[in-house]
């Protein structure tokens, strides 16, 4: 049960357009609170292992071929010592999704959590889940229930109010004084009645 809820968190992040079962949001399920409490370890455990691997990724798309496979050029570099310079950087990488394939027991969500959720938490060492408890309870059984999200995609951003523009004193003593206009000048000065 917990390796079908953490793929089907790591599946709602595919392009499932024209799907029958696409997600409403990418990156998000709705479950019980206990299940996301308990799910959320091994999701952020499988997420570890795919980030931990990219930099040998990387090394091994470097030493990788630009020919296509089984071309008299791919034969070439697969018969060169390039190539076992590649598969040495691989093997870590391959030992990391059989890894996460064990955890997940689902290849496409072990092919979505290292081609599209790993290098977005490239830069993060840890949360990468937040459990979110909802205000209804579930029809039926009243289970409490819960979003249990990936972290960075459905963040909500704080807008930051804008201050009102006050007046500066300047500006504020030149409308409250009148001007005074040439006629006002020559009129006689008021006194005051006693």
């Amino acid at each position: 049960m917990l390796r079908n809820l953490a793929s089907a968190l790591i599946l709602t992040e595919r392009d499932a357009e024209g799907e029958d079962n696409a997600p409403k949001v990418k990156g998000r399920i709705i479950t019980t609170i206990q299940k996301a409490k308990e799910v959320r370890p091994l999701v952020e455990r499988c997420i570890t292992i795919a980030r931990d691997a990219l930099p040998r990724q990387e090394e091994a798309e470097k030493l990788a071929p630009d020919a296509e496979r089984h071309s008299d050029k791919w034969r070439a570099w697969r018969a060169s010592d390039q190539w076992r310079e590649w598969t040495q950087a691989m093997a870590p990488v391959v030992a990391a999704r059989r890894r996460a394939l064990r955890l997940l027991g689902n290849k496409q969500a072990v092919k979505v959590l290292f081609d599209e959720i790993a290098p977005r938490f490239a830069d993060r060492n840890g949360g990468y889940t937040r459990v979110l408890r909802l205000p209804k309870p579930r029809l039926g059984d009243a289970g409490t229930r819960a979003i249990l999200e990936l972290v960075g995609k459905n963040d909500r951003v704080r807008k930051k109010a804008v201050r009102p523009s006050f007046d500066t004193d300047e500006t504020a003593e030149d409308k409250s004084t009148p001007s005074v206009s040439q006629s006002d000048e020559d009129a006689p000065a008021e006194t005051p009645a006693e």
